[in-house]
């Protein structure tokens, strides 16, 4: 009787240890991927000069601009995580809760505001062109015909170029800008088309050999994508891109991200005045 007693007392210690010590692991794990007290921010890791992920850093004017947010938000630049937010995964990425903000070259649209809300704009890009540098033949879309166009599998901006502007255009497709660039700079296309600070953002890494025209044909308000409804926050954000704008630190960030290329934004409409989200 005595030794059923001590082996029924060691299975449960047995049992006991065994509960302790998966808890401890859950515990861990939770602990260990904790995001707590942190701010989740979505960002391009691939677009020089605006979101670009740089031995383990993030460099680029959308995650100047991110940084500043979140530091009137009250985080720290330690206190920021960084997701990557490719462009057909933005409203997913808001709509599960998986970032707080996204920063990525994000237009608003009406569109896109049935499925989230946007704070801002932090800016207002414009449709243009990236030539080579010694390049003089091509000062506007409308010079485009029998030219070698680049520009990204499944962007609008080749298709605008090509029923306004110049029919005869020779289009050609890559997976991405820098691969467009890369066609440029070796003679395989005349010229590459997207939003201008993406091009300036591009123009940069050529290191001077490749400019951005300077001539925008269309108008993109940048936004920053937050979940739908969330008029409190588009507030406070709008708030920090007014001080941003104030202070003097956008136009660093702009310089600072396009330097060397004579890059400017189209005066018009930047800086921009934010009071999208607002109710």
């Amino acid at each position: 009787m005595h030794a059923l007693t001590s082996n029924v007392r060691r299975l449960r210690y047995r049992i006991l240890a065994m509960i302790c010590a998966v808890a401890c692991v859950f515990s861990l794990a939770a602990c260990g991927s904790s995001e707590e007290g942190k701010i989740r921010i979505g960002i391009k890791f691939d677009q020089p000069g605006l979101g670009f992920k740089k031995s383990g850093t993030y460099v680029g004017f959308d995650v100047d601009v991110a940084k500043y947010i979140a530091k009137k938000l009250g985080y720290s630049e330690d206190e920021i995580i960084w997701k990557e937010a490719p462009s057909k995964q933005r409203e997913t990425m808001l709509q599960n809760g998986d970032v707080d903000m996204i920063l990525a070259t994000y237009s608003i649209t009406d569109s896109r505001k049935k499925a989230v809300s946007f704070a801002g704009p932090y800016f207002v890009a414009g449709q243009d062109l990236l030539v080579r540098k010694d390049e003089d033949s091509i000062n506007g879309p409308e010079d485009l015909n029998g030219k070698r166009l680049c520009s990204v599998t499944g962007s609008t901006s080749a298709v605008v170029i090509k029923q306004k502007y110049s029919s005869e255009v020779q289009l050609m497709e890559q997976p991405g800008y820098a691969e467009c660039a890369t066609a440029l700079f070796s003679g395989i296309v005349d010229a590459v088309t997207t939003d201008d600070i993406i091009l300036a953002g591009l123009a940069a890494a050529s290191r001077g050999k490749l400019r951005v025209v300077g001539k925008p044909f269309t108008v993109e308000d940048y936004g920053v994508g937050i979940k739908k409804g969330n008029t409190e926050l588009a507030i406070k954000i709008n708030n920090a891109i007014t001080d941003m704008i104030q202070d003097g630190s956008w136009q660093r960030a702009i310089s600072d991200n396009t330097q060397g290329t004579a890059y400017t934004p189209n005066a018009k409409y930047n800086p921009p005045t934010p009071d999208e989200g607002e109710e």
